[in-house]
């Protein structure tokens, strides 16, 4: 096979419709755009615009608010603490702490803090220290004869 023996699969392509092209074509005189009208010009885009009456995002009612300095935490399971754990990639007699998380792999950045969830089964004795968790994760680290410490959040600067 040579490079000028290449070739699509037959039906891959399709060619393009040359709109204006004669009546012949089946696309010719007006292409396809019928008769006058805005439509019928070049350089229109009404996205949204429903001739004159008010749009259907404008008609919906807007509810809610987003803080514009909210926290956002990077969140873990306890069912994947548990599974690094397993694979030797976290050290369960060390204290668990968030740069532990990071370098194991198991979280990509810290952002605000990481927030850990009660999410899977965490069976050895575990110390965390995170920035945040759950009252339900706290239990079950504490039952696992863990503990799971949270301390504050790093001041905003």
């Amino acid at each position: 096979m040579k490079l000028n023996e290449l070739r699509d699969n037959e039906g891959a392509t399709k060619k393009r419709m040359r709109v204006g092209r004669g009546p012949g074509s089946g696309k010719g005189k007006m292409g396809g755009r019928g008769i006058k009208g805005q439509k019928s010009r070049s350089g229109v885009a009404i996205n949204g615009y429903e001739g004159g009456q008010m749009p259907l995002y404008q008609r919906l009612p807007k509810r809610g608010f987003n803080k514009p300095n909210r926290k956002a935490f990077a969140v873990v399971n306890l069912g994947l603490i548990q599974k690094f754990v397993d694979e030797k990639k976290l050290d369960a007699k060390a204290a668990i702490t968030e740069d532990a998380l990071i370098a194991s792999g198991l979280v990509r950045r810290k952002k605000d803090g990481i927030r850990v969830l009660a999410k899977g089964e965490v069976s050895a004795k575990l110390n965390i220290e995170v920035t945040g968790a759950s009252k339900a994760a706290v239990e079950a680290v504490e039952k696992a004869g863990g503990s799971l410490t949270v301390k504050s959040a790093p001041a905003a600067e």
